[in-house]
């Protein structure tokens, strides 16, 4: 395994890193909104990994995130910033050390951005998007890396931690590797996560029951949805190599719909012989007009630049999304538009 290379930071940045946590009495840990499971995973592990160290941090996350990952350890020690905001807005004042994971500027966290904006204590980001604005005092920024949690397994191994880890937190870290590559279907070819896997094995996690905690928890109105939008919602564009499909309100009220229920879904037509993008556009809940995007390609088929040009947003090359404030009829007319362009770039 010598030809495994684990580590990313200098010399000066692991001396940085390790005064910081020796120094700091409140740490907050958060990241951003609508956290995924590369989100929780990565703020839980490293609430395990700093208690280790002698801390005790708070972990906040900006809103409601997913039943599929309530099962986490640790999970009943995540505090809502959206219900306890008098609390948490005093606790990012006094902190003298805030972890941002998983988001690259500041506008991710939504209506928690003043208070993190307004904390006086350090920030250390760890993050795996594009072009970081956050203003850190360790920037560990790599988007080449399959996930957060990929990078924070990689901090706490060169900085000689990983032999006391807990296994809670290499659970939460498989867990997050796990969900930012589609079970390992993509953005996952190189040798060092397999190697990762490994050491995480070794802790005695059960990988295949961490899958079927996330991925075989549907309910049955969930399945009922799914299908429905596969059968009368979803749109091919044979010639263009694209699908998009549409969730509205209307829909998802039919169908008792739970956060997460639509995790995941924009990767099915990518199932289809010949699809190289999937397109996802879901009404927001309780903002009218507001449509959430999700994007996901192939290969060399990159929809990040579409995803910053037509939806606000951004993302990696084969996993992009965004927003669109117009309603639903404007928000499919400019996906018709995405996909002409899409098809023009790569015939």
């Amino acid at each position: 395994m010598d030809s495994i290379n684990l580590h990313l930071l200098s010399q000066e940045e692991v001396t940085k890193l390790n005064l910081i946590i020796s120094e700091s009495q409140k740490i907050i840990i958060t990241c951003h909104k609508s956290p995924d499971g590369d989100a929780i995973g990565s703020v839980l592990a490293c609430a395990e990994w700093l208690r280790q160290r002698g801390k005790d941090p708070i972990v906040v996350v900006p809103d409601m995130f997913p039943d599929f990952l309530r099962w986490l350890p640790g999970v009943e020690k995540i505090r809502r910033y959206d219900k306890h905001k008098e609390e948490l807005d005093k606790a990012f004042a006094e902190a003298d050390t805030i972890f941002c994971l998983d988001f690259n500027d500041t506008s991710r966290v939504n209506h928690m951005q003043p208070a993190l904006d307004g904390a006086k204590g350090k920030k250390v980001l760890i993050d795996h998007h594009l072009e970081p604005t956050v203003e850190a005092e360790v920037c560990i920024s790599h988007p080449e890396m399959a996930a957060t949690c990929e990078l924070l397994f990689r901090i706490i191994w060169q900085m000689g931690d990983f032999e006391a880890v807990s296994k809670h937190c290499a659970v939460a870290l498989y867990c997050g590797l796990m969900t930012d590559t589609g079970a390992f279907t993509y953005n996952s070819t190189r040798s060092e996560i397999y190697y990762i896997i490994g050491q995480l094995l070794s802790k005695g996690i059960n990988k295949d029951k961490i899958y079927r905690n996330v991925y075989n928890v549907y309910s049955d109105w969930c399945i009922r949805m799914r299908g429905y939008v596969m059968y009368q919602k979803l749109n091919v564009f044979h010639d263009s190599h694209a699908t998009f499909f549409s969730i509205t309100r209307e829909d998802m009220t039919r169908f008792h719909f739970r956060k997460g229920d639509a995790e995941g879904l924009v990767n099915e037509p990518l199932r289809i012989k010949g699809v190289r993008l999937s397109i996802s556009l879901r009404e927001d809940t309780e903002v009218p007009g507001l449509v959430w995007v999700s994007m996901r390609s192939v290969d060399h088929y990159y929809c990040d630049e579409l995803a910053r040009k037509y939806y606000n947003g951004g993302g990696h090359a084969n996993a992009a999304g965004g927003r669109l404030y117009g309603g639903l009829q404007e928000a499919e007319r400019i996906t018709r538009e995405v996909i002409k362009e899409f098809a023009a770039i790569y015939p």
